[in-house]
């Protein structure tokens, strides 16, 4: 009676754990995967107009300041006074002038160098955002190859576990089998199609997760990915790694583009504190009662600095540059440390997944298959077998984990060097 009950109970949790409406796929290598996400994530987009607000910033940069017109009419009759000789009043002036402004101190040329120190950091940033999306779709990609591969071990338990029940049904039927026997086996029966539904919602979850990295909607066909898990055994050395994250890490190359802009930026800052020229010239015409008269004038300004040299912007660029210097010394840092993890990653990874297929994969794949022999021939208890299958499905599944940690392993080694930015 207990017995029965729990498979009732069984059949009622399947039946709660019906899967949603199957949505179509689209089969993508992990290179192409990582192709459409760059093309199409929409917050890698958002970094790319970075790109070109630096652009303008730099077309900006490179203006001259506007000349002056200005136009005058002075001791105009309009409100009908009436010049002559007595009121001498006038006689009309008509003017045009023009000023132009002339920087000292080479600040455009400073303008132009720090814009284009600035849109060489916006660059690098970019790639990093790159960098980190590069890596973020390639561990969901091989998140999705690993669900596929345990959905592939849970539907193949199930159809073994399917051969038992019919077996086990001839020898209920020829009394060779109790019918106790038989509940046992279908309720684990049951519970090896519970777990092919775990493992379809796992998969699912999976491909959603790497559909909206590629930049797809809610909507929108699964991404599904074909190929096999990466695996590479070639040598790695932890100091050619730390001298290539160095070199080709984009963060660390932002913030090295950012030091030289802030050595810019104090340059900049110097300038602006020098005092710009503005000459002008002017004609005049006047139109008096004894005749017309036309003059030309010259004009210059400029500002006394007595006051105001910029000496505040000059001090605030000369913190900054200190402050990235400080923040470059910790960066190197952070990236040395990176470098190091995955270094670790990637050698514990390895040897796991050389353990478990030197020693793990063929003792698990032979005790199941003699087992089952056993129990079809009534050499073995229903116990004994369910505990091999058991086995060799955590076997398999710590396979599959294996080889995915160690794929990402060396996926996490590209992404701290900085060599899979593309």
């Amino acid at each position: 009676m207990v017995l029965r009950l729990s498979l009732l109970h069984v059949i009622a949790l399947l039946a709660l754990a019906q899967p949603g409406v199957p949505r179509g796929l689209d089969e993508y290598t992990l290179d192409q995967a990582v192709s459409e996400a760059i093309e199409r994530n929409a917050g890698l987009l958002a970094e790319r107009y970075n790109l070109a607000v630096a652009d303008a910033r730099l077309i900006t940069a490179r203006l001259r300041p506007n000349p002056v017109l200005t136009l005058e009419g002075d001791h105009l009759d309009l409100l009908g006074t009436g010049y002559d000789s007595v009121n001498n009043a006038g006689p009309p002036e008509y003017s045009a002038r023009t000023d132009f402004i002339l920087e000292r101190g080479s600040k455009r040329e400073r303008r132009i160098e720090t814009a284009q120190n600035s849109k060489g950091v916006v660059e690098m940033q970019f790639l990093d955002a790159v960098r980190t999306l590069t890596l973020n779709v390639q561990e969901a990609c091989v998140e999705v190859m690993m669900s596929k591969a345990n959905l592939a071990l849970a539907e193949e338990s199930l159809q073994a576990l399917r051969e038992i029940v019919k077996v086990n049904e001839l020898r209920l039927k020829t009394g060779d089998l109790a019918e106790v026997e038989l509940l046992r086996v279908q309720l684990a029966e049951l519970q090896f199609e519970n777990a092919v539904r775990q493992a379809h919602l796992r998969l699912d979850s999976a491909r959603s997760r790497l559909t909206i990295l590629v930049g797809r909607g809610r909507n929108a066909r699964l991404v599904d990915v074909k190929g096999t898990q990466r695996r590479e055994d070639q040598p790695v050395q932890l100091e050619t790694l730390h001298q290539q994250a160095m070199t080709l890490r984009p963060d660390l190359l932002a913030l090295q583009r950012d030091q030289a802009r802030s050595v810019a930026e104090v340059r900049l800052q110097i300038a602006q504190g020098k005092v710009d020229y503005t000459v002008g010239t002017e004609y005049r015409r006047q139109q008096g009662l004894a005749g017309t008269g036309n003059s030309l004038g010259f004009f210059f300004s400029t500002a006394l600095p007595v006051f105001n040299r910029n000496q505040g912007e000059i001090a605030r660029a000369l913190q900054e540059q200190k402050q990235i210097e400080a923040r470059l010394r910790q960066l190197q840092l952070n990236v040395e440390n990176d470098v190091e993890l995955a270094y670790l990653q990637y050698a514990n990874a390895k040897a796991l997944l050389a353990r478990v297929e030197t020693t793990m994969l063929a003792k698990a794949r032979d005790v199941r298959q003699i087992t089952e022999f056993s129990y079809k021939r009534g050499e073995a208890t229903l116990i004994e077998f369910l505990d091999a299958q058991r086995a060799y499905n955590e076997t398999m599944q710590t396979y599959s984990e294996a080889q995915a940690e160690f794929a990402k392993s060396l996926y996490a080694l590209d992404a701290a060097t900085g060599t899979g930015t593309k």
